[in-house]
């Protein structure tokens, strides 16, 4: 059976999800706290362009609005934010890892695997993106997740909870590309309560401790 050549629309947005996915890669490798806020912001921004091409392709004038807020809020207000306080702690390098670079990349490797057959078992038909975008979403939401656990110091825990929003962005982009701008405002609102309430957990956390690192907090546990 003669398998039809993938569109250009097809080819593009897979290309740009795959590109998310990679950078989320690219937080684990990254031994600064700076080079990994400059990964979140260049996932963010592809996120972004993602949603303007939806746009244009499908003539879908909200995501136009949810792009542009997108950008302004993900691109540059919560990098800029995150980057105040690094540079105000005097802080570059991250703290101690729970696992070396190299079994923390296989692993991420194996659950992005197991996330995106995951997803492509489903069989999920969407009018906007291919669904193959979906199943390497849930791959970024996974690796995202797997971030947050895995590195022990409190911003790198947060741009893993932030860049696990990008994931669930192109999943939403797929599923429900046509919800109401006022929904999806809602969600990005969501994100700017989570950015206060990490950029307040890290001044307080750093400013008891004198360290980013969350190991001391670990031992609470019972």
């Amino acid at each position: 059976m003669h398998t039809p050549v993938p569109s250009a629309f097809t080819g593009t947005s897979n290309m740009i999800a795959v590109l998310v996915l990679l950078t989320e890669f690219g937080m684990f490798r990254a031994p600064l706290l700076r080079s990994q806020l400059r990964l979140y912001a260049l996932q963010s921004f592809l996120v972004t362009i993602l949603a303007g091409f939806l746009a244009i392709s499908h003539h879908i004038p909200e995501l136009y609005a949810l792009g542009i807020i997108s950008f302004v809020l993900k691109v540059l207000i919560v990098p800029y934010v995150i980057r105040r306080f690094l540079d105000r702690a005097e802080i570059s390098l991250s703290d101690d890892r729970s696992l070396g670079v190299a079994s923390m990349t296989l692993l991420a490797m194996a659950v992005s695997v197991v996330g995106f057959f995951t997803m492509n078992s489903i069989h999920f038909d969407s009018a906007a993106l291919p669904t193959a975008a979906l199943d390497i979403s849930m791959a970024v939401v996974l690796v995202a997740f797997l971030l947050a656990i895995l590195r022990s110091d409190v911003v790198s825990q947060a741009i893993g909870f932030l860049s696990l929003e990008n994931g669930v962005s192109i999943a939403s982009m797929v599923v429900a590309s046509g919800l109401p701008l006022v929904i999806d405002i809602a969600f990005l609102f969501d994100l700017l309560v989570a950015s206060v309430v990490f950029g307040l957990l890290m001044r307080v956390h750093h400013a008891r401790a004198k360290t980013l690192s969350t190991e001391n907090l670990d031992r609470l546990k019972g």
